[in-house]
């Protein structure tokens, strides 16, 4: 079998990968989908982000959907054939805080395509992947491009969830990637009166556009627009901050207003942030970090319509063409948002 599998700083290589033995719980699925995430972005451009990086060669990928080949001798909700997403978070269900109802924070988590831990968790960049069966979301109805969308739509969905009630306010959202204009479609469908998206490049601001933001700010061109709404101690309710920029960061806390909430939901390295704004204007300040129970909402959303997600969906090239899709993924002068793989 065939995986895609990172060794280091855009050193990404196609290598044979033995295919895990088939356990009574678990699931055997051809893969058909697998999304680029900004996570495998830096990986693939950096060989990590901030304190996380590769320490051995580790198979990229968590985005991914697929057809079922083979079921356990247990597995009773599942069948051959069946496209299902596939959710890349395994918790161990034992540790305090999986005990606590708080999978996310799970010691021992085994979240594809992550360099976290040591030994690294492979990912599912492979064209075939075994699965436990509760990893595994029937998306009956949705196309496989479709189901491989269900992981950052959770992500943007547990969010939005850690932000409280949005009905009614006004919302920022900086960084306009896949995850930020995915946030734009979920604070849209959540209710928010209004939302300003910001971003430095044109094409990134003409999907947020599509999905529903009622103004858009190119900050390296306009960033004065931007300070418009700092004025009498800010203007926004909720800031969601998806470029993990210090520019982005900044820009966040002094817009929002005083009792505002800011949502760091972006990775990057360690920033400077202007904290005394942080402490006069009270401010709530959350991390959002993946998702546990948002993946199936996010493929029920999608199987009811409630969110569209296709028009993100940019490019799809083959996994053996995976260099030049990780390069169009990062190439900002590209009409590119979600690029897709095909195993």
């Amino acid at each position: 079998m065939k995986s895609l599998k990172i060794h280091g700083p855009l050193d990404l290589r196609i290598e044979d990968h033995p295919v895990d033995d088939l356990e009574p719980n678990q699931v055997e699925i051809n893969v058909a989908i697998g999304g680029i995430c900004g996570t495998d972005l830096h990986y693939y451009k950096h060989g990590g982000f901030g304190q996380i990086k590769l320490r051995e060669p580790m198979i990229l990928g968590h985005e991914v959907s697929g057809f079922i080949s083979k079921i356990g001798s247990n597995v009773k909700k599942l069948s051959i054939g069946q496209l299902v997403s596939v959710s890349p978070s395994r918790p161990c269900n034992k540790c305090i805080f999986c005990l606590n109802g708080y999978q996310i924070q799970c010691i021992n988590m085994k979240f594809y395509g992550s360099a976290m831990p040591f030994p690294h968790i492979q990912g599912a960049f492979r064209e075939i992947l075994i699965a436990e069966d509760y990893q595994c979301v029937p998306a009956d109805g949705l196309s496989s491009e479709e189901a491989a969308m269900a992981e950052p739509l959770a992500v943007c969905l547990h969010a939005i969830k850690q932000a409280g009630n949005i009905f009614g306010q006004k919302i920022l959202i900086t960084g306009s990637g896949p995850i930020g204009t995915l946030c734009v479609a979920a604070s849209r469908r959540a209710g928010a009166e209004e939302i300003i998206v910001t971003d430095i490049s044109k094409n990134a601001l003409t999907f947020a556009n599509s999905v529903g933001a009622d103004r858009v700010i190119n900050v390296l061109e306009e960033h004065d627009e931007l300070k418009n709404y700092e004025s009498n101690k800010g203007y926004f309710d909720i800031a969601i901050e998806c470029s993990g920029s210090e520019q982005g960061i900044s820009d966040s806390i002094n817009c929002l207003k005083p009792k505002g909430t800011l949502i760091q939901l972006g990775l990057g390295g360690d920033v400077l942030i202007p904290l005394v704004l942080v402490t006069t204007k009270e401010l709530n300040l959350r991390g959002s970090f993946r998702f546990h129970t948002e993946f199936e909402l996010a493929v029920n959303m999608m199987k009811k319509k409630l969110i569209n997600v296709n028009p993100l969906i940019t490019h799809k090239l083959d996994f053996k063409s995976a260099k030049e899709a990780f390069e169009l993924a990062m190439n900002n002068e590209e009409q590119s948002m979600k690029v897709q793989l095909s195993f």
